[in-house]
């Protein structure tokens, strides 16, 4: 059966914490790349200061190895199509930046080259990989995509907010609402707990808190249960925030993570989920939130720990490039030692390394702490299939989601439509 809970070794180094010497990042490259290019695609917006950062890496690959390299940014909304193009017309990069649901449907195209060996390589460096980038980075036992950095969702809000009205951050779902109905009753102009329709992230968390799952696999037939009992009673919570308690509003039935963050950061919103990479965002964008902002982990239903999404992204060597060996040095170069610390201090995530775990959950930072035990004790993973990238597009979560708030179809309808669909679509071949 698919396993979605990562164990507590799924924690990598957070952002704002010093990176121990992970194996094999500070070795010096053996191959001889003299005369050589190779190419890597990187999506933009990751790290605002990307520019200095390659400039950086660039010279000190080009000084171990001889080689150079030339980085192209490129834009998340169109990556996925110009894969799949490059791939049928054999154009592809050396090495890319693959989003965890993509590695294994470029693998099962044939496009990628195993890493196995070189990680296997490493001293130390296969139990230094963060658990659940390694199982989303693996297709058919072998391992496509090497960790580079990951982010997980916790809860945010407004800690201003709560201590003014003696309000804790929630333990429970009851919590939730409790707190949801002061702010609603205090503060009339500030959406408690929107419900974006249009933010399939933020509707796992529910399923998982509930008992429930997203999909199995037996064998090798994928069956999505979002229609579970439990799945059920955690999609009616969570939209119930809206429907029920009016926690919401209509307009957020067409929003997009973004535009809940950017409600948030104009001082509309008390509670959200938001990743790991945003405080920081949260807080340039309006000066004002400065000290404001709290993070607690996502609550189960009774307690404990809702499981969160653990996204991110991997690094792959395309299977055209023309030196293997030397692609593999680059991607060691930037996914472990001194560059993975750094490209996690300027963006806000996870490495791919955990090296830096006891330091991460020793953490005292309020806008940390929260987010490295989310990932240590709730980090879990979508379906790991080639197909799945075909739900996404499909839209089947966020339509399901979009049917209940508004008023189109009640849950049991809802999640009994969406559980066909997505159950069909992991096992189109």
């Amino acid at each position: 059966m698919h396993k979605r809970i990562l164990p507590a070794v799924a924690l990598g180094a957070v952002a704002t914490l010093a990176l121990a010497g992970c194996a094999g990042g500070g070795d010096t490259a053996s191959t001889d790349g003299e005369g050589q290019e190779l190419t890597v695609w990187i999506m933009k917006g990751t790290n605002p200061d990307a520019s200095a950062f390659y400039d950086k890496v660039s010279e000190a690959f080009e000084k171990e190895t001889g080689a150079t390299v030339t980085i192209e940014e490129i834009q998340w909304a169109d990556a996925h199509d110009r894969f799949v193009t490059s791939i049928a017309g054999g154009t592809t990069p050396d090495i890319a930046e693959t989003g965890t649901t993509w590695t294994a449907e470029f693998a099962d195209a044939g496009a990628l080259l195993p890493l196995d060996e070189y990680v296997d390589a490493e001293k130390g460096l296969r139990d230094d990989l963060v658990e659940g980038l390694a199982v989303a980075g693996t297709y058919d036992e072998e391992l496509y995509g090497m960790p580079w950095y990951a982010g997980v969702r916790s809860l945010v809000y407004r800690a201003d907010v709560f201590e003014e009205l003696g309000l804790e951050a929630p333990k429970t779902w009851d919590d939730i609402v409790a707190a949801g109905e002061a702010i609603k009753a205090a503060k009339p102009d500030m959406l408690p707990f929107p419900v974006p329709g249009d933010a399939e992230f933020q509707v796992y968390p529910w399923v998982w808190g509930a008992g429930g799952e997203v999909a199995t696999l037996d064998g090798k037939t994928w069956t999505s249960e979002l229609d579970s009992t439990e799945s059920q009673a955690g999609i009616e919570f969570y939209t119930g925030l809206a429907t029920v308690h009016g926690f919401s509003s209509a307009g957020a039935t067409t929003w997009k993570e973004t535009d809940l963050r950017d409600a948030f950061t104009q001082g509309n919103v008390a509670m959200m989920l938001s990743g790991s990479w945003t405080p920081k965002s949260l807080i340039e964008a309006n000066p004002d939130l400065e000290g404001k902002i709290g993070a607690a982990v996502i609550p189960g239903e009774d307690g404990g720990i809702a499981p969160s999404v653990l996204g991110g992204s991997h690094l792959s060597v395309f299977n055209t490039t023309k030196n293997a060996d030397l692609a593999w040095e680059f991607v060691k170069l930037m996914s472990t030692g001194e560059f993975a610390e750094q490209w996690s201090n300027e963006t806000g995530y996870f490495p791919g390394v955990q090296s830096a775990m006891e330091e991460a959950l020793a953490s005292t930072d309020p806008l940390v702490a929260p987010f490295a035990e989310q990932m240590v004790d709730g980090g879990a993973s979508v379906p790991v299939t080639p197909n799945f990238g075909a739900v996404q597009a499909k839209k089947t979560t966020n339509s399901m989601i979009q049917a209940i708030l508004s008023g189109q179809k009640d849950v049991a309808t809802a999640t009994k439509d969406a559980a066909a669909e997505m159950t069909d679509l992991l096992n189109q071949k």
